[in-house]
């Protein structure tokens, strides 16, 4: 039976990944995969995370399994950082996931075989695996307009015209801030005006948040959530802990649901628990362990807000120091753009040539659509990344 399987495609950011380690080249850049690198290359362990690992370490007693929504204490915690205080715990509860990932497939079977909605809309473009993770729970997917004719900015009048089109009881998927892959956000008014729209037209929101703290601040990029849980009823978060703790490898991060009231909070997290028991049963613990150790710790959560402000302050000059160096070099683009985006990534302008032009002539990858990884810049490689960059345009 095996041998009638025809090989399935790889990929598109993974399989940049193995054909980046099989390039000899070595002043190969990778600008590809999501993962924060510092001026090393290196994707570093957070202090805060080798104190809280430790804590474990000395007070750790069994590694028995968890339940099927993971950590007593993670799910409150969680809720403090996601909404600051402004839900109350009786219509909101919370699913540790393996990875944001995690939180989106359990989202999907449950929006689909519980609630019984039919069809989500993303937005185009999204991250590449948003389609095949809720294709693959069964729900069609469909798109809303995001960016502009260019592809740079945000088409705003755009994305709520084509909001105001989506039917009421389908589902349509947010990015709360640093959109992936093109690092283009609504502003704070704009984004009174899409709930507003979502609210009328009794559109699900389900929101996608992996990039908390990589925009403008741990409190300031949840400003979306808050704006939500007091205009809407009922919303969906996808959350991750992979970018702002640099868990990558523990997988950890969360599906929170809030409802009008406690029973229905109740009700549906009984109907997401059946989802994740047919699915993986229940979480990892370790990674889970580690963020709820620094979430209620005030000290810890301290050290954790000023590494991830160091993170975003470092991307936030690398994109400078990008634009500067291309203006210096006379580039015929102005990718004064570039600055105004937000989080580890940007869309680059590149064509699908220009981007095959830079794999092959200069080693350095980045995604098809012609996404970039800022985080995956530094001192050194800048100058050769202009400059390549400079020989496709």
């Amino acid at each position: 039976m095996f041998g009638s399987l025809e090989m399935a495609p790889p990929d598109a950011i993974l399989g940049l990944n193995v054909a980046f380690r099989n390039d000899t080249n070595p002043n190969k850049i990778n600008l590809g995969v999501g993962v924060y690198k510092d001026e090393t290359g290196n994707t570093p362990v957070l202090e805060c995370v080798k104190k809280a690992e430790q804590l474990l370490l000395e007070s750790e007693t069994s590694k028995s399994y968890l339940g099927i929504d993971g950590l007593p204490e993670y799910g409150s915690l969680v809720r403090k950082v996601l909404f600051d205080g402004t839900v109350d715990d009786l219509r909101a509860v919370t699913l540790q996931t393996p990875g944001g990932t995690g939180a989106l497939r359990v989202a999907g079977d449950f929006l689909k075989h519980k609630v019984g909605a039919s069809r989500i809309w993303l937005s185009n473009p999204t991250w590449a695996n948003h389609n095949g993770v809720f294709s693959s729970a069964g729900l069609a997917v469909d798109s809303y307009t995001y960016l502009d004719s260019t592809g740079l900015a945000l088409d705003f009048q755009g994305m709520l015209d084509s909001i105001a089109q989506i039917p009421a009881g389908d589902v349509i998927c947010l990015h709360a801030c640093c959109h992936n892959p093109s690092g283009v956000d609504p502003s704070p008014q704009q984004w009174e005006q899409i709930v507003e729209v979502c609210k009328d037209r009794e559109i699900l929101p389900l929101i996608d948040f992996a990039y908390q703290g990589f925009a403008n601040g741990l409190k300031e990029d949840a400003a979306a959530l808050r704006l939500f849980a007091e205009k809407v009823g009922e919303f969906l978060v996808c959350s991750s802990f992979s970018k702002n703790f640099g868990l990558y490898c523990e997988r950890i991060g969360a599906l929170t649901i809030v409802a009008e009231d406690a029973a229905a909070v109740t009700a549906a997290l009984s109907h997401a628990k059946k989802s994740v028991r047919t699915n993986y049963s229940n979480p990892p613990k370790h990674g889970g362990a580690v963020v709820a150790t620094v979430l209620g710790c005030d000290e810890l959560f301290s050290q954790w807000d000023g590494e991830v402000t160091a993170m975003r302050d470092r991307i936030n000059g690398l994109r400078k120091l990008f634009v500067d160096t291309m203006a210096a070099k006379n580039s015929p683009v102005d990718f004064s753009f570039i600055q105004q985006q937000r989080g580890m990534f940007s869309y680059s302008g590149l064509n699908p040539m220009q981007v095959d032009q830079l794999k092959n002539d200069h080693s350095i990858y980045i995604v098809g659509s012609g996404r970039i990884n800022v985080a995956g810049l530094n001192s050194e490689n800048i100058q050769q990344l202009c400059d390549a960059i400079l020989q496709v345009l």
